[in-house]
């Protein structure tokens, strides 16, 4: 897209009122509750697939956004 950090920032603040980096994360745990529904997958391989260096961070970040752990949302749903 050729275009600054800084700018995508504000057109994303612009139009969801969210910063960039809330916005990525929202869209990530999007991504993750649609994957956690492929029982062929773990929660690791889900986690690498979406970019994260270490599965840890993604159960930190996906309980802290939607409230229980991938694999607790994996159960209840």
């Amino acid at each position: 897209m050729a275009i600054s950090a800084k700018y995508f920032g504000d057109l994303i603040r612009k139009e969801t009122g969210k910063s960039r980096l809330d916005y990525i994360q929202l869209r990530l745990i999007e991504l993750a509750k649609e994957r956690i529904f492929d029982t062929r997958k773990t929660v690791s391989e889900i986690a690498y697939e979406l970019g994260f260096k270490y599965p840890q961070h993604f159960s930190r970040l996906f309980k802290q956004k939607v409230g229980v752990t991938p694999n607790e949302y994996r159960m209840a749903n």
